[in-house]
């Protein structure tokens, strides 16, 4: 195993090993902290082995400098039914409204780009979402990190929620849209949805000429979500929330915890 290897896999093993079990900690030791994007997203590919996880969805945004977001969502924590488990702190879970692109067909590596018809022909229905979200890092340790510390931890994510079907014309264009919650216990909140990087499938067809020219791919069935409508905000646990999501539909959903350290640490994989 060459240094830069080792480097990924003992940064890996301590990052899923968080994930299996919801527990947060400090930064990445020194000698295996990431220093650079490459480094990141090696860390990424070894987590995914570590935890020896299928790949369910990717959260995705247009470059800025310094900065690619993309990251792995893995299926096991892609959710469709409610009530649904969540790693949660205070009682409280962070989310971020988006929308979720559904692949019908794969868009494996190839030599050639890849053009924006033929990604949108890819595309087999959208959906009104929720990103679940939690750091691997403890809060104050979070603040002290590098890009590319959270870049390799996989951009704060924890999950998917996948409401229902939208209208796909009608989304594709969404570059406003308003989002209404409503808890059940409390006065509903009103954000003025505005997507970041302004046509959502902007992002997804990014990802697709990134990956492939990583010599990645994706598959059917996964679904891509490309960037929060209002940032991130927290709902409760138990008890029924609506999240209105302008014309484009509701989304209802009831968060119960997955209680911290339920699961055993995953098996390095040599």
């Amino acid at each position: 195993m060459t240094r830069s290897s080792s480097k990924a896999f003992n940064a890996a093993r301590i990052l899923a090993a968080r994930r299996a079990s919801g527990e947060q900690g400090a930064r990445l030791p020194e000698d295996c902290r990431p220093r650079s994007l490459d480094d990141a997203f090696d860390i990424q590919a070894e987590v995914t082995r570590h935890l020896s996880a299928r790949i369910g969805a990717w959260k995705c945004a247009l470059p800025l400098e310094g900065r690619l977001t993309a990251a792995p969502i893995y299926a096991r924590t892609v959710h469709t039914d409610s009530p649904c488990a969540v790693f949660a702190h205070d009682g409280q879970v962070r989310v971020e409204p988006e929308l979720a692109f559904i692949l019908g067909r794969d868009l494996p590596a190839r030599a050639a780009p890849y053009s924006l018809a033929e990604v949108d022909d890819a595309i087999v229905r959208t959906h009104i979402a929720l990103e679940l979200i939690d750091s691997r890092y403890t809060s104050a340790e979070a603040a002290q990190a590098s890009f590319a510390e959270k870049l390799a931890d996989g951009l704060v994510n924890q999950g998917l929620f996948l409401g229902p079907e939208v209208n796909a014309a009608l989304s594709s264009a969404a570059t406003d849209l308003p989002i209404r919650v409503r808890p059940a216990s409390g006065a509903e909140s009103l954000h003025e949805g505005h997507h970041p990087n302004g046509l959502p499938r902007s992002p997804l067809y990014w990802l697709v000429e990134f990956l492939r020219s990583r010599g990645q791919g994706l598959h059917a069935g996964q679904a891509v979500i490309t960037g929060s409508y209002a940032g991130s905000f927290t709902l409760p646990l138990n008890e029924d929330i609506a999240i209105q999501y302008g014309e484009l539909g509701t989304l209802s959903v009831h968060f119960t915890r997955l209680i911290l350290g339920q699961f055993s640490e995953p098996s390095p994989q040599q």
